[in-house]
């Protein structure tokens, strides 16, 4: 994921933190909003998806 995100954007991202959690729960938050929910979807999210989701917010 991280890979996906400096290959996409370079140096646009400052930094990327993954924070392990519990109970199949992964959620990708960007600049404090959150952007994917697998708890939400059911699913884990593609590389392409989240990329995708960024480059909304820039």
């Amino acid at each position: 994921m991280a890979e996906a995100l400096f290959a996409a954007f370079g140096k646009r991202i400052e930094s990327v933190n993954l924070i392990s959690s519990g109970g199949g729960v992964h959620e990708i938050t960007a600049n404090g909003k959150l952007i994917y929910s697998k708890k939400q979807t059911g699913q884990q999210p593609k590389p392409e998806q989240i990329v995708a989701e960024v480059r909304k917010l820039l």
